[in-house]
């Protein structure tokens, strides 16, 4: 199909809550590891890099943290300092002159950390349950960057989860200060909320622990706090039900995301963003098996993320099974790539060696079209 023609769905203007996207094309949440040192500050590079994929129809930020404990990859971009602030204002400044809309996505890591990025604190999770199959990426004494095992978590106390929350609501006041457009709150990837979620990872016994009720009771409550600080049409919310990397393996996927996705519908968000992340891995798709238990019970703006391809977006669309598409590795080598979407084409490849550390090389010099 031509994108040249006006029935191509991945054009079609779409209302989600509060924005108004000229097309159906976002950019996914992508950890590039490349925030300014010292803090873990946004700069020009990263504004660069964000304003070449302007043309998105929106815009999701990779990763930020909340917290100083709640950081997992060295090199990742905060939302918990002034001078975080003043660093996402740059960027942000920069991709509304250029014409696009941008969602903060809010992160904590819990387990998935090495106490190196927060020296003398051991990483937090729901339960004190180690993983030995986890890694993260850190940087040597040398600057070397790469992947270490995680390091052995602590169970969070009541009053630590409580402060928890709190961070969640400051971060999201501070992200509408350094000029997003919203936010996205990060409940998957086998990170802080999607540990709590889960069954196998979550063995507390007190009301954040055991029933699914009691499982889900984080993610809510952070949603009612960061909802106390933005509106709901400009909060959206990722999920990836299947994800069985970094050590995550709920019982029922169905019941438990399915209990979630209710929830979320009834909070009237303007996105919710449904992961199929395992495909980067070799994985076969099961989009299909997700939305048996999420599409019909969300009654909002659906987008579809994992590996997706232009055409595989099309009969997405198509088909009614989502009404956005995010797109991650395709858009990193190709900053243009809704203009390449239009023109069928051609479409840089990725450089793995270049995701994550480093400067402009695999970051802000993938070519465009005109270049």
């Amino acid at each position: 199909m031509s994108a040249t023609t006006n029935d191509d769905p991945l054009f079609a203007p779409l209302t989600a809550g509060a924005f108004e996207l000229p097309n159906r094309i976002v950019l996914a949440p992508l950890t590039r590891s490349r925030a300014g040192q010292p803090g873990n500050v946004p700069g020009q590079l990263n504004a660069d890099y964000y304003v070449q994929r302007a043309g998105a129809g929106l815009i999701l930020s990779e990763a930020t943290n909340i917290s100083q404990i709640g950081t997992g990859y060295a090199l990742t971009p905060g939302i918990f300092t002034d001078e975080q602030v003043a660093g996402w204002r740059l960027v942000t400044d920069a991709v509304h002159a250029a014409g696009g809309r941008m969602l903060l996505q809010l992160w904590h890591c819990g387990r998935m950390s090495h106490e190196s990025l927060h020296p003398g604190e051991a990483p937090r999770a729901p339960s004190a349950l180690p993983c030995d199959s986890c890694q993260v990426f850190t940087v040597d004494a040398e600057g070397r960057g790469g992947r270490t095992p995680v390091s052995p978590p602590q169970e969070m106390t009541a009053a630590e989860i409580k402060s928890t929350i709190d961070d969640y609501a400051q971060a999201a006041r501070r992200a509408m200060r350094a000029g997003f457009d919203g936010v996205q709150v990060h409940s998957a990837n086998g990170y802080l909320l999607h540990q709590f979620l889960a069954s196998n990872t979550n063995h507390r016994t007190d009301g954040y622990g055991g029933s699914l009720s009691n499982r889900c009771r984080l993610l809510f409550e952070v949603m009612d706090a960061v909802l106390a600080e933005v509106p709901a049409g400009q909060v959206s919310v990722r999920l990836s039900p299947l994800f069985n990397l970094n050590g995550m393996a709920d019982a029922d996927p169905a019941e438990t995301f399915g209990h979630v996705t209710d929830h979320l519908s009834r909070l009237s968000i303007a996105l919710l963003e449904i992961a199929d992340t395992d495909v980067m891995a070799g994985a076969e798709p099961r989009m299909e098996s997700m939305l048996a238990f999420t599409r019909a019970r969300f009654d909002g703006i659906l987008m579809l993320n994992g590996g997706y391809t232009p055409e595989r977006a099309r009969a997405a669309l198509a088909a009614g099974d989502g009404d956005c598409i995010s797109f991650g590795r395709l858009f990193l080598a190709n900053p243009d790539l809704p203009e390449r979407i239009r023109r069928n084409g051609p479409y840089n490849e990725p450089n793995p060696d270049t995701f994550y550390g480093g400067g402009a090389e695999g970051y802000t010099d993938y070519p465009s079209l005109d270049r």
